[in-house]
């Protein structure tokens, strides 16, 4: 049986996709009866879209997939603690499990800010899993924002030198 590794890694796989569209680069894949269903990454800065979350694209996949709205009997694996908009479209889906890797220290709402998945004044929980690969999930994070710091900078010693 696949476990929560294996899956965590290919939502790994379409954070590295968003990473090579200069996407903040943030994957994630919904999993029903064993099968993969949905896979998505982040593409804001493509669609120029607020919502379109890698989790949010999942879920739309999945719901397609399904036919439902419900995504009872489903896992959603994302590479990053969920934000409030995406923790509020996985209790609306129902989704009974979540897996994460890396906390989101500027906007996480599953444990960091709230814990909106757990909280039992809505109509769904879910059981929620944390920190799966986190150090990976996180390097990748972290490898892309050095590097467009990096770019950056480049840029602006560039636009000084033509000056």
């Amino acid at each position: 049986m696949k476990d929560d590794q294996y899956y965590m890694r290919l939502a790994m796989e379409e954070a590295q996709k968003a990473a090579a569209l200069a996407e903040v680069p943030i994957g994630a894949v919904i999993v029903h009866e064993g099968e993969v269903i949905a896979r998505a990454h982040n593409l804001r800065e493509t669609s120029q879209n607020a919502v379109t979350h890698a989790e949010l694209t999942a879920i739309q996949q999945a719901c397609e997939t399904i036919g439902s709205w419900r995504l009872e009997d489903t896992v959603l694996y994302v590479t990053l603690e969920p934000c409030p908009m995406c923790a509020g479209a996985i209790l609306q889906s129902r989704i009974p499990r979540v897996v994460y890797g890396a906390r989101d220290p500027k906007g996480g709402c599953v444990h960091t800010f709230y814990q909106l998945l757990n909280d039992s004044r809505f109509n769904h929980e879910c059981e929620v899993t944390e920190g799966v690969l986190a150090e990976e999930c996180g390097q990748i994070l972290t490898d892309f924002f050095r590097a467009l710091r990096q770019k950056r900078k480049e840029a602006k010693k560039e636009a000084r030198q033509q000056e």
